[in-house]
């Protein structure tokens, strides 16, 4: 059976077909590297998207629709999973490993940084995202939040410094656990 031209199949999937490669990025850069994560929880968040937008129809902004599924899963995965190395992850180390690329080949790195930002007030969350995650300049920033460099600047820093709370509250809940 074919989508009815200019049906919501047919806007379905056009919208995977726009979104897919950009959702798929937004999700392996957030898994560690660990490419069978990213492939399960990008196909999880199409299956999510298609059962509900056939319904309902896709929302008006589908790729800020698909990004929020898939962090959420990306949460409840890792809070799911318990990084069995949570304590050997330092604060510092970890945002270190992640702007050096080392990240990448630690998924409990990226696992404990995930679930801190997921106790994070969601602008700190996004902030620190769309920075380290996203590679945004802060011009560029500034300039979609209508603020100067320096109010990004001061906001970024205090975001860190919540980051740095949350992972270190992490590690001492985890050790407490022993």
């Amino acid at each position: 059976m074919q989508p009815v031209p200019g049906g919501p199949d047919e806007r379905i999937l056009a919208i995977y077909r726009d979104t897919i490669d950009t959702l798929y990025r937004y999700v392996s850069r957030r898994c560690g590297g660990d490419r069978a994560l990213a492939e399960d929880v990008t196909q999880e968040t199409w299956l999510r998207a298609v059962r509900e937008w056939s319904k309902k129809g896709p929302p008006d902004q589908p790729m800020a629709w698909l990004t929020t599924v898939s962090r959420n899963l990306l949460v409840s995965y890792f809070r799911r999973v318990q990084p069995a190395a949570l304590e050997a992850v330092r604060s510092e180390h970890a945002l270190a490993a992640r702007d050096d690329g080392r990240a990448a080949g630690s998924v409990d790195a990226v696992a404990a940084v995930t679930l801190a930002l997921s106790r994070m007030p969601a602008p700190q969350a996004e902030l620190i995202e769309t920075f380290h995650f996203d590679e945004h300049r802060m011009s560029d920033i500034a300039r979609a939040e209508g603020v100067s460099e320096r109010a990004v600047e001061g906001r970024l820093r205090r975001a860190r410094l919540r980051l740095r709370r949350e992972l270190e509250s992490l590690l001492t809940i985890k050790r407490g656990t022993r």
